[in-house]
């Protein structure tokens, strides 16, 4: 009895599991004798009180086996040390259904485990690398963190994060390193740097790794952390350094997201993070794909005094250069550049340190490539080829990695990965021997230009000086006659002849092949007598010997055209010249020979001009007048600027809206104006005009939701849902929570207008959107 009453005196989550016992006896009572005797107590008296009272004295007189399983259950509902255990013993022994259902139960009865408890369970099942095993990881730090975030190690957390950087979506990922972030648990800059150096290996996680760098950055801007302070060196453990912005920003420029990747270069100044020398390329290129000409100029000296710049590293820089010299249409910048590296070029082939340094290539079988891709000069080493699919070390290592050594030579290999992918996009420059040399796609682009333009005496005299440098094989494959064959095969014969009169009054030898090529081209078409008469007194001065497959071509034209006496005349002159079927055959393989193997150029010309890209020079241009206005704030200014932009004929793209965005939200409070931007851009949309990229609508988005705009928002993320582009909900849940917690909580007032309803209905979507009813 006295048992039970101290069983019935217990604390009041006990209660349920008394009178669950005492309602379902265990098994070893006479169920059914318990509930006669109880039934027939209440029909005697009619009271229940008496009836519970009889019950009560009928158990305890049931003996030591009742009471023993009483006890036993009852310890058992109460002791969350036993389920405490069987977490701990499930998760060592990978019985994580077990460990999984323990852990409920432990919720249910008596809420979160113990701390020690709660990181074994995190770690083990972020240790699995199973996707259902970290999502209920996450689910248990996501819970805690709203009940009784002290329960948290931070250990344990930068432990998961790491790993759902690596084997899941990348957005639980920040999210776990946002709530360290919030309770003030902050992960060193080594340890949060690996994360963001495995998120950036995809593009939604470059993305989320660009704006985690932003919002810790914010953290410390004009120097808002007092570094005197001892109570501040958890926090300024945390801050970025110039790696982490280069893992970003290299990432960012391999998926294409340099408008956050300038954002990015801006922070940096302002919490004091100075740019390594190698950075400086890397700004280079986020500068040219923005096209901000001026900026990669003032680079130039920094990147031509800096020490430790690999040949590779310097390519990408003047490959970016060259660039921005076509994007705006300044070819006689362009030119210069490719004269004089084809002079240095050829300086080099000539000079002393040149030979040394092919006879130490051939002593120590070196090979070097006329185009690599990935330098050897970036690998300090000859190491192994790297790969980002290397075992994950357990917890335990993991923690006893105070230093977080291990983890920075991981996000140092990622970031190679990331450098030697971006590499490859270099494509208007080549390194041979150390010397830079333009490709053929650069040849191909800056002709093209050249032809855009109409400006073929400009071109002319680009070929004549280029062809003192180049140092061809045959005439046949020369620089100056690929272009001219170019311009056959795109069916531009009057700038082929102008150009080829140009090099015989320059003096330069272009062979026979152009001239046959050329009048075979005339022959195909009507009303090009007098150009065929032209040139054949043009090749006949030059000592041209033609072959016989193009007099062919001319007799037949001749014959067509009912001139009898012309193709009588080239027939003898033909035969005087005693030219053989033989001799013919070996001089259409040798045509042949050079078209295929050494005419490079003219296929990448060719291609160039059918891809039917054509750059707008003027567009690049007022996107930097309205680039320079939004940066110094000026937007009354920029807003001119883009109203003359109009009025020339000009339609703005993506980069012009984006640079008034960005700068109205820096300015605060214009979200009106955002309002009508947004208006423009979507007439744009729908006559294709421009098309919408994710940083522009998630710019768009950060706008609406900020100034309280849920109507725009919510067609903004219909938008991006559409295009099924990645929305960072957990963003715009704090942008809510801090800005509009209290915004329609109450109910709705009986008189409202239809426009007020709208927004209202629009406010309350995008609070169930982001998860808050």
């Amino acid at each position: 009895m006295l048992r039970l009453a101290r069983i019935c005196t217990a604390r009041p989550r006990s209660g349920r599991a008394v009178f669950a016992l005492v309602a379902c006896p265990p098994p070893c009572i006479a169920s059914h004798s318990l509930d006669h005797k109880y039934h027939d107590a209440i029909k005697c008296t009619g009271d229940k009180d008496t009836g519970f009272s009889n019950r009560k004295s009928h158990v305890v007189t049931h003996g030591a086996c009742f009471s023993t399983a009483t006890e036993t259950v009852l310890v058992q509902a109460r002791d969350s040390s036993l389920l405490a255990s069987e977490i701990e013993t499930g998760t060592d022994q990978q019985r994580f259904d077990d460990a999984w259902r323990a852990y409920e139960k432990h919720l249910h009865m008596d809420g979160l485990p113990r701390k020690s408890v709660l990181s074994k369970l995190i770690t083990g099942f972020a240790a699995t690398c199973d996707t259902h095993r970290l999502n209920q990881s996450y689910n248990v730090v996501d819970r805690a963190f709203q009940e009784r975030h002290e329960l948290l190690e931070k250990e344990a957390l930068i432990y998961l994060s790491l790993i759902l950087a690596r084997c899941a979506p990348p957005y639980l990922a920040v999210n776990v390193v946002r709530k360290l972030v919030k309770i003030e648990a902050y992960p060193p800059v080594a340890a949060w740097s690996a994360i963001i150096a495995h998120m950036c290996q995809t593009a939604t996680g470059s993305f989320l790794a660009a704006d985690m760098v932003m919002e810790i950055g914010y953290l410390f801007q004009n120097n808002r952390v007092d570094p005197r302070k001892k109570s501040n060196r958890p926090l300024l453990a945390m801050k970025p350094n110039s790696f982490t912005f280069r893992i970003v920003l290299t990432a960012s420029l391999l998926f294409g997201t340099t408008k956050k990747a300038e954002q990015l270069l801006e922070l940096m100044p302002r919490i004091g993070v100075k740019p390594e020398a190698s950075l400086l390329v890397v700004m280079a290129r986020i500068y040219e794909k923005n096209g901000h000409k001026d900026e990669i100029q003032k680079l130039k000296r920094h990147v031509d005094e800096a020490c430790g710049l690999s040949e590779s590293e310097f390519r990408q820089y003047y490959d970016c250069l060259l660039s921005c010299h076509l994007k705006f249409g300044d070819l006689d910048s362009a030119v210069d550049m490719v004269l004089d590296m084809l002079k240095k070029g050829n300086n080099a082939k000539r000079s002393l340190e040149a030979a040394k340094a092919v006879l130490e290539a051939v002593e120590s079988n070196k090979l070097y490539l006329p185009y690599e891709k990935t330098g050897p000069e970036n690998s300090g080493s000859p190491d192994k080829p790297l790969s980002t699919d290397r075992q994950m070390q357990n917890y335990s290592s993991f923690f006893k990695d105070k230093s977080f050594a291990r983890l920075e030579l991981e996000a140092r290999e990622l970031h190679k990965l990331l450098s030697d992918k971006l590499q490859e996009q270099v494509g208007l420059v080549k390194s041979e021997h150390g010397v830079l040399h333009p490709t053929e796609t650069m040849y191909a682009k800056l002709v093209k230009a050249f032809l855009e333009a109409d400006k073929i005496s400009a071109l002319a005299s680009f070929l004549v000086k280029a062809s003192k440098e180049d140092s061809a094989v045959s005439v046949e494959s020369s620089f100056v006659v690929q272009v001219i064959n170019a311009c056959i095969s795109l069916g531009l014969l009057e700038q082929a002849h102008d150009l080829l009169d140009e090099m015989r009054f320059s003096g330069v030898r272009v062979g026979s092949s152009i001239y046959s090529s050329l009048l075979k081209a005339y022959c195909k078409e009507e009303n090009h007598e007098d150009d065929i008469t032209a040139l054949l007194k043009d090749a006949q001065q030059a000592g041209i010997q033609l072959d016989s497959s193009c007099y062919e071509d001319l007799i037949q034209s001749r014959a067509h055209h009912n001139n009898t006496t012309g193709a009588l005349h080239l027939f003898k002159e033909m035969k005087s010249s005693n030219i053989q079927k033989s001799v013919n055959r070996e001089f259409e393989m040798l045509v042949q020979s050079c078209d295929s193997n050494e005419a490079a150029l003219t296929a990448k010309l060719v291609e160039e001009v059918k891809s039917g890209h054509t750059v707008n020079h003027a567009l690049h241009d007022w996107n930097n007048v309205i680039h320079f206005f939004c940066k110094k704030r000026l937007m009354h200014d920029a807003h001119k600027a883009l109203s003359k932009m109009r009025v020339l004929g000009h339609t703005p793209n993506a980069q012009t809206f984006h640079c008034l965005v960005t700068a109205y939200a820096a300015v605060g409070g214009k979200y009106v104006e955002v309002t009508d931007l947004w208006g423009e851009m979507k007439v744009l949309a729908n006559s294709n005009s421009m098309k919408f990229d994710q940083e522009l609508l998630d710019s768009l988005l950060y706008c609406f939701v900020r100034g309280g705009f849920f109507l725009r928002a919510m067609e903004v993320i219909e938008l991006m849902e559409k295009c099924e582009m990645f929305i960072d909900k957990y963003k715009y849940k704090s942008l809510w929570l801090k800005y509009h917690r209290t915004l329609y909580k109450g109910k709705a007032p009986k008189v409202q207008t239809e426009a007020q309803l709208i927004r209202r209905e629009a406010a309350l979507h995008f609070k169930r959107w982001i998860g808050l009813t």
